[in-house]
């Protein structure tokens, strides 16, 4: 019979992965039309310092202890009162703790807007580089430590602009949004509550309108081991798991006109020990897009599809999942896009109005020439500081 298991939160193991190991890339030939900032100019600037610093802190997912250091202190000496949350206890007693920062200049730690984004990056860590005097190269240079640097500055010159008081704005840096987003999980233990809360995540500096859901699972293939001379005496966990497979890749999934197809992503597949033994477990990693309806109605889906192959199957379900998510975007001035991606935006409770906003492009920030040109950094602090002074007049 299919057997289904479900657990409670999706992490990937990546924390010990690349850490001491550079990656090495070939920068792009000179953009067009530089903005004419030498380096020092960068090296100056508050913001780009702050870029700069952030993304030198290697902070792969479930190795965050370092740049909360970094961020704790940099917001203290910048006057704000800063807490931290710890994910649970346990981490609490660990000496390299990973911990979400919760910071505010005013008396009042509940304020009606938030700004928030991640401060875990994917794995491989690469330093920052700048190139050309137009792009700022290095891993978490657009995810998301660019939103970070941008939200932080925006807020310090609403302040000084007398536009915002100190009781207005918060901010919010979480760990863990790349595995699952457990940081942001932990924040509804705060009990607290926003008006507003404006998420930081690349979008080319649009405001998304809304991203796609998702739902992550294995499939578990269980054969009997033997010689593979004598395969009648054994029973092939691969042999099991490969029609699985396919009556995946051959499942009609959900699709509507805003967010376009459900997509598939077969991910990992892991089977056997060697080629002269029958395998005895197989293992499939799968991820699905979720372009329409609810993540319960895909599960069954691929329930269907997998029970109809053999009766020695398991799937896993991890936790976690969602079906789209829609996204407040009634700011005039600004562009709107739909992502592909998942956010913190459904791990965090109430009923706030939501935006997502950022510099930089997805299609570059998990891969080996993660970069972001320094205008759209720039153009990220007005973009924050818009949404900030819009959401205090709603």
């Amino acid at each position: 019979m299919l057997h289904i298991r479900n657990i409670l939160y999706y992490f990937l193991a990546i924390g010990s992965l690349a850490h001491t190991h550079e990656l090495q890339y070939e920068p792009p030939p000179a953009l067009e039309q530089p903005l004419g900032l030498a380096k020092a100019d960068l090296g100056n600037s508050p913001l780009f310092s702050l870029h700069r610093d952030l993304v030198n802190i290697e902070s792969i997912s479930n190795n965050e202890h370092k740049v909360g250091i970094f961020l704790e202190s940099y917001l203290k000496d910048h006057n704000y009162t800063v807490e931290r949350q710890y994910i649970d206890f346990l981490e609490s007693r660990k000496k390299n703790a990973r911990f979400n920062i919760l910071a505010y200049r005013g008396s009042k730690r509940q304020t009606p807007v938030l700004l928030t984004s991640h401060i875990d990056t994917v794995p491989p860590f690469y330093s920052y580089k700048i190139h050309e005097k137009v792009d700022i190269w290095g891993r978490g240079s657009v995810d998301a430590k660019a939103c970070v640097a941008a939200q932080f500055v925006a807020v310090q010159e609403l302040l000084a602009s007398k536009s915002i008081s100190p009781n207005d704005v918060s901010l919010l840096f979480v760990v863990g949004e790349e595995t699952g987003g457990e940081g942001m999980r932990a924040v509804n233990d705060l009990g607290m509550k926003w008006d507003t809360v404006i998420f930081g995540e690349p979008t080319e500096l649009e405001l998304a309108s809304g991203h796609k859901g998702i739902l992550i699972f294995e499939v578990i293939a269980h054969g009997k081991a033997g010689h593979s001379g004598y395969p009648w005496l054994g029973k092939s966990a691969n042999h099991i798991l490969v029609p699985a497979l396919a009556a995946l890749q051959g499942l009609q999934l959900p699709s509507s006109e805003k967010y376009g197809n459900s997509t598939l992503n077969i991910g990992s597949i892991n089977g056997g020990v060697a080629a002269n033994v029958i395998a005895e477990t197989a293992v499939a990693k799968i991820g699905i897009r979720i372009a329409a309806g609810d993540s319960n109605d895909v599960k069954e889906l691929v329930l269907e599809a997998v029970k109809n192959t053999d009766e020695d199957m398991e799937v896993m379900f991890y936790g976690g999942s969602y079906g789209p998510v829609d996204i407040d975007h009634d700011v005039e001035g600004f562009k709107t896009i739909t992502v592909n991606y998942g956010t913190d935006i459904p791990n965090l409770k109430g009923k706030h109005k939501r935006y997502l906003f950022g510099p930089g492009n997805i299609l570059v920030a998990h891969s080996d020439h993660e970069h972001l040109r320094a205008g759209d950094l720039m153009s990220a602090v007005e973009g924050y500081k818009k949404l900030v002074k819009a959401a205090l007049k709603s």
